[in-house]
């Protein structure tokens, strides 16, 4: 009871701010960057929630379940990420568009335009169906199965549309720093309290080394390509994620969102290693509990990725196991509105306003964008149920975004000579590479072709490589084949911070 109570007093506190903040929002301006006033201690709470998600919350706890401390290769990529983002952070915002797509419009053409906002769409509306997927499973948890998987689904969805719908950005950021504060706290009680309750650190340590000692190591029991496979899907995410650009577009200017990508740098860092030393923990606690492993001895994936949430409700004094729930409504509702919002602001911009509705008044942006929030949120849903994983979505939505868009975009801004050409192209192969592994991996089933050194791709932790690989070739062929692009086009994207 103490669970439910703290759960969903925390999610109507929530609730209230999101709809004393929507009487603020006027204007389409409001609505998408909350009005580009946004303070560095608001963006960098906003920044590290809107990456900490249920993919965090379940499928990399899952992840760490399954390798143990060899997970942080994965976390790695988007810390490198991070970091990368910094140099062009303040450029982004000087810019000022709204979404990244408008920025590769701007260097390219209206056709890189609309590729980009596809692969968003899609890749972002499997980002969001996986938040309803976690919500779901939290919500079965926290009522002990009075609430099945599939019920706590359809509540997540319907409560995750109407936050978002209701203020857009502006309840975003709003709560976000709420939500940052008290998923912190909890992970940083949650992880002594595991490991006290276990009998001390030594007592982890044994008890692992007599299952499985691998999962002590980040450098052992994989070969080189894993480790490869394992980082780029963050990494190239990460320097193309949507969310984040649009998130700098909110700042005041563009030295305070340098400043908050700094902050987002060690928030992120923080929370995803004190995650992977909880899962490892926990390995350690349910080493042998039938629920997380299958008959035949190997890992129960899906189980595997509740192991925080089992730990918090089933081994945690309740004080603790209470705020890491909050924390863990608090992770599935700011991620599940923050790529809603993006994916609709996409389609009701770069399709709806630029080819169907020209013109429109602040009032009909308003009605389009939230209508989009609506539909977009329904057919995320639909998507949803053809997974069973949160990793396999992960793995799926984040190489689709990276591949299709990290090459082109670090390019605007790094690459004089690319052309539109090469950026159209980069974009197109990227995605529909993507799509091709999925179904030919789909199709070939349990029985895959021999395809000798290339049977990784059938490893949907490895769809990244010959992804990008496809997306840089095209991007760099394509644009020394085409004549460059005017002077006064590039310039913009190379003037100094």
């Amino acid at each position: 009871m103490t669970y439910l109570v703290v759960t969903i007093g925390y999610i109507l506190i929530l609730a209230g701010i999101i709809i004393y903040k929507s009487r603020s929002v006027k204007s389409e301006e409001d609505f998408v960057v909350a009005g580009r006033n946004v303070p560095v201690y608001l963006l960098v709470g906003t920044l590290v929630t809107t990456w900490i998600g249920s993919g965090s919350l379940f499928g990399t706890a899952g992840l760490t379940f399954q390798v143990g401390f060899s997970e942080l290769w994965f976390s790695l990529g988007a810390w490198i990420g991070i970091l990368a983002v910094y140099f062009i952070a303040a450029r982004v915002r000087r810019i000022s568009q709204y979404t990244l797509t408008d920025i590769l419009e701007k260097r390219y053409s209206p056709i890189a335009r609309l590729l980009g906002t596809i692969t968003i769409i899609v890749a972002y509306l499997i980002i969001a169906g996986y938040q309803f997927k976690g919500g779901g499973r939290f919500l079965s948890i926290l009522t002990e199965g009075s609430i099945s998987v599939e019920q706590g689904t359809l509540i997540t969805f319907l409560i995750i549309i109407s936050f978002t719908a209701l203020a857009g950005m502006v309840s975003i950021v709003s709560i976000d720093i709420f939500n940052g504060i008290i998923m912190i706290t909890a992970i940083i009680l949650a992880v002594p309290f595991a490991i006290n309750g276990f009998g001390g650190w030594d007592n982890v340590v044994n008890t692992i080394n007599e299952v499985s000692p691998n999962h002590l190591s980040i450098t052992e029991g994989h070969d080189p390509m894993w480790y490869v496979g394992i980082m780029l899907p963050t990494l190239i995410l990460l320097l193309s994620e949507s969310s984040v650009y649009q998130k700098f577009s909110s700042a005041k200017d563009a030295k305070s969102a340098k400043k908050a990508v700094m902050g987002m740098f060690i928030g992120v860092v923080g929370i995803e290693f004190l995650m992977c030393l909880l899962a490892v923990v926990g390995f350690a606690i349910y080493a042998h509990d039938p629920r997380f492993f299958m008959p035949d001895g190997t890992i129960n994936a899906p189980m595997s990725e509740e192991i925080i949430l089992r730990i918090g409700f089933e081994k945690l004094p309740s004080f603790v196991g209470s705020l890491l729930f909050a924390g863990g409504a608090a992770i599935i509702l700011s991620t599940g509105n923050t790529f809603l919002m993006v994916t609709s602001t996409n389609f009701s911009r770069d399709i709806m306003e630029k080819y169907y509705i020209k013109n429109p008044s602040e009032k009909t942006k308003l009605i389009i964008q939230r209508s989009a929030i609506v539909i977009l949120g329904f057919i995320a849903y639909l998507i949803m149920t053809q997974f069973e994983e949160i990793l396999s979505m992960a793995f799926i939505s984040y190489t689709m975004i990276g591949a299709a868009l990290a090459p082109p975009l670090l390019a605007t801004f790094f690459w004089k000579r690319v052309t539109k050409q090469g950026g159209v192209a980069s974009i197109l192969s990227g995605m529909l590479s993507v799509v091709a592994i999925e179904i030919f991996t789909r199709s070939t089933g349990e029985n895959p072709m021999d395809l000798g050194w290339f049977s990784f791709i059938y490893d949907s932790k490895m769809i990244a490589i010959p992804a990008l690989i496809t997306s840089i070739l095209a991007l760099v062929i394509v644009s020394l084949l085409t004549k460059p692009t005017p002077k006064e086009i590039v310039d913009p994207f190379f003037e100094k911070d």
